[in-house]
């Protein structure tokens, strides 16, 4: 990649915004200021979902989009009027880090030309492994994404603890799993990413481990995505489950179909709206219709009623 000034620039700024938490209207303040302009603006990926109107709906890439080459993708969430993306790893759309230069500012173009915002990669890098080995492949393989991420405009990536070794001290392995999310959250600063780390896991899903996790995070682009849990609903109970890890919470949720199993996701969208979350609410889908275009309209309209009937 050819570094040019405004790169250097850029990628300044957003240091800057990271460390001060800066919202994008001081950032457009500062802009102006240094002489920017809106000439800068279109080429910074924010670090939050820019349509402040409220929560809005996408997909998770993982079963209903899983052959769906790039083309089709966009083309069907734009018939749907689902038109937010996280791409899933290994799958037809084939967005991974071996795109040369010239496919990633194609697949830049696809997505800046069409109505659907591309929110990033989700990955399988995790960092519970006790053996170092693996885990500085699981880091170094998350950096390149990083790298992925931020060439097809995209805003982050998804990462995720995956359970905690046996013979090994929880404690230590909660330790190592916030010790990486920091090491790829710095390294994800320099490329205005966030780390969207994902409630996940054997044990590690379980929300008192997962806020010991966070009690240990120190980059301030590194943030949960909630992932709609059955352990959601243990003690103490969803609404405070909620609210433990709140001050966390990123620009992504990760939810299954609003109409299959008991999850209560009426009670979920009320959270949510009591906050004023405005981030994305991805359909991390697992049934198999035979029409996923009719079903994944059909699972935005049932998102809209919920978020209708929270207010």
């Amino acid at each position: 990649m050819t570094v040019t000034w405004v790169d250097d620039l850029f990628i300044l700024i957003i240091k800057v915004m990271i460390k001060k938490d800066f919202s994008r209207r001081d950032f457009i303040q500062k802009s102006v200021a240094l002489g920017l302009g809106a000439a800068v603006l279109p080429y910074v990926p924010t670090l939050a979902n820019p349509l402040k109107s409220g929560m809005k709906f996408g997909l998770v890439t993982y079963e209903w989009a899983k052959d769906w080459d790039l083309a089709t993708l966009i083309a069907n969430c734009e018939k749907t009027g689902v038109l937010g993306v996280e791409l899933r790893t290994q799958h037809a759309h084939a967005v991974e880090a071996n795109l040369s230069a010239a496919q990633r500012k194609e697949v830049k173009k696809r997505f800046a030309g069409s109505k659907v915002t591309c929110l990033g990669y989700g990955s399988n890098y995790e960092y519970h492994s006790a053996d170092p080995a693996k885990l500085k492949e699981n880091i170094d393989g998350t950096k390149e994404y990083i790298k992925l991420c931020h060439d097809i405009g995209a805003t982050g990536i998804k990462v995720k603890p995956n359970g905690l070794p046996e013979g090994v001290p929880k404690e230590k392995t909660l330790a190592q799993i916030a010790a990486s999310f920091n090491e790829v959250g710095k390294f994800a600063q320099d490329y205005g990413q966030l780390i969207r780390v994902e409630v996940h896991g054997n044990q590690t899903q379980d929300i008192p481990n997962m806020k010991a996790i966070f009690d240990q995070v120190t980059e301030p682009n590194v943030k949960v995505c909630w992932n709609s849990n059955p352990e959601d609903l243990l003690a103490p109970g969803l609404e405070q489950n909620f609210h433990t890890l709140e001050k966390w919470f990123g620009d992504t949720v990760h939810v299954r179909e609003f109409n299959v199993g008991d999850y209560p996701y009426a009670e979920l969208i009320k959270l949510f709206t009591k906050i004023k979350y405005d981030g994305w609410i991805l359909m991390e889908a697992r049934t198999k219709p035979d029409d996923r275009v009719k079903a994944l309209k059909e699972q935005l309209d049932i998102f809209n009623r919920l978020v209708a009937q929270s207010k």
